[in-house]
């Protein structure tokens, strides 16, 4: 049985071992910490800790999307250095997909890490530390064993109503400036009956909401049984197998891929009522020139194609994207185009940062003549665009009533409830100290009331409470 607990949720830790993880990048890789922590808590009882100062294993999960993610991590790594020096038993490991892009490089340049391993092999994090401790010599294994990590995880153990479930690992899409599918891998997909039942288990343990989790999270096409050969089943009927699990209210998805947005997928957003109507569907440029540089495989006006498809199947579904923002090559007519898709889109958030190149993908190659102070001054302005729009947006939601789902105190306001709406924004309100405990992890009808910068505010609707 997994036995690991969080020290700010107080307790008896005496004699337990610390574990300290800290988690850069995507929520893939927030979902592996998780998964990190189940797996070693497995092996003996573990407390979760926010400083590696008192730790006895300390992780860090990367990410190697963003610029010198590299140089962060040795960067981490040293701070950490004097901690091994003053205590030798010690144990500190490099996961994530730095660690499967540098390998055997990371105990080259820190001989004082003892475990290095990707995001396939998290699950032989404590036959890793083992071997460690047995040779005294660093473990390293970033290899790609396709769905063996799901067979060996734990149980998945939550505490919450919302979750999320990785159904399939990896990329095959290969996009110019993308470095997942050197180091997590192609797609490869978990089996229906193995999602279905870690799903089942949180449901159990009082999940109302899931969110399901891949790279390219529907291009899943996994079999219908596991270990059996022959049928498979899409994107699509996955959704509506967890649509029909007891217990589970709202579905949500992340990542998708243009591309993959196939006709039974845009339908079951008609379908199925428990899916959410918000969607983070990445287009990353409005110019086509600069989406053939890329290989996205797919133009603007098929873009918008599937948008007006998926709105015509869910009136309202709120949209956030992605933006690449300076990509080689890009003119400021490229970037004008992307503006204009932003205005004929309505996007209700994006992740957007500048390019920036990452060792050993194609469009290292490329010349990129824009100076960074352009692609800056770009940045910002997108940015503060898509912040209008999904602030109009909030602002319409004003008056209105919104299902949400209660996740329990408010962050700010002890007194206050917070939960988010079905388009994903957060919403405190306040209620009764007699009510509180039990409107935690209930979908409550809440009337909005004003719509701040990052959250709104709500009231319940009379008769919810009694």
């Amino acid at each position: 049985m997994t036995v690991y607990a969080d020290m700010a949720r107080g307790g008896d830790f005496e004699g337990m071992k610390k574990l300290y993880i800290r988690t850069f990048g995507c929520q893939m890789n927030e979902y592996d910490s998780g998964k990190m922590a189940d797996v070693l808590g497995a092996v003996e009882p573990l407390v979760r800790t926010d400083d590696p100062g008192e730790a006895d294993i300390i992780l860090f999960n990367t990410c190697s999307v963003r610029e010198k993610a590299q140089e962060r991590v040795f960067h981490d790594l040293g701070r950490v250095r004097r901690l091994k020096l003053e205590r030798p038993g010690v144990v500190i490991g490099v996961g994530g997909c730095v660690a499967s892009q540098e390998g055997e490089a990371i105990v080259r340049r820190a001989p004082y890490v003892d475990v290095v391993f990707g995001p396939q092999t998290l699950h032989r994090l404590p036959a890793l530390i083992a071997r460690r401790q047995e040779s005294g010599k660093p473990q390293v294994d970033v290899s790609f064993p396709e769905v063996e990590k799901f067979d060996a995880l734990p149980q998945p153990r939550v505490e919450g109503v919302s979750a999320f479930v990785s159904i399939m690992e990896g990329c095959s899409k290969y996009c110019t400036f993308c470095v997942v599918p050197y180091t997590r891998g192609e797609e490869v997909s978990r089996p229906l009956d193995d999602v279905l039942a870690e799903v089942s288990l949180l449901a159990a343990q009082g999940v109302r909401e899931v969110t399901l989790l891949g790279q390219n999270v529907n291009a899943w096409r996994g079999a219908l049984e596991k270990g059996a050969d022959g049928e498979t089943g899409d994107f699509a009927l996955l959704l509506e197998c967890v649509h029909g699990v007891p217990g589970i209210e709202r579905i949500r998805y992340t990542s998708s891929h243009p591309r993959e947005m196939t006709p039974r997928l845009i339908e079951a957003f008609t379908r199925l009522p428990g899916l959410a109507p918000q969607l983070h569907l990445p287009v990353q440029s409005g110019s086509d020139r600069v989406l053939a540089a890329m290989k996205r495989g797919y133009t603007v006006l098929e873009f918008k194609s599937i948008v007006r498809r998926l709105r015509a199947a869910r009136p309202g579904l709120s949209l956030s994207t992605d933006f690449i923002v300076g990509f080689p090559g890009e003119t400021a007519e490229d970037f004008e185009k992307t503006m204009r898709l932003i205005e004929e889109v309505g996007f209700d958030g994006a992740f957007s940062f500048v390019y920036s190149a990452r060792p050993g993908t194609p469009a290292v190659e490329l010349d990129d003549p824009v100076p960074q102070e352009t692609k800056l001054a770009w940045l910002a302005r997108l940015q503060k665009r898509i912040d209008e729009q999904a602030q109009a947006i909030s602002q319409s939601m004003v008056g209105g009533v919104e299902r949400v789902l209660v996740e329990g105190a408010a962050k700010k306001d002890i007194d206050e409830l917070c939960g988010r709406t079905a388009n994903n924004r957060v919403v405190n309100f306040p209620v009764p100290a007699p009510a509180r405990e039990r409107l935690a992890g209930q979908f409550v009808d809440i009337r909005i009331t004003a719509a701040l910068p990052h959250s709104l505010r709500g009231e319940v609707v009379t008769g919810e409470v009694p």
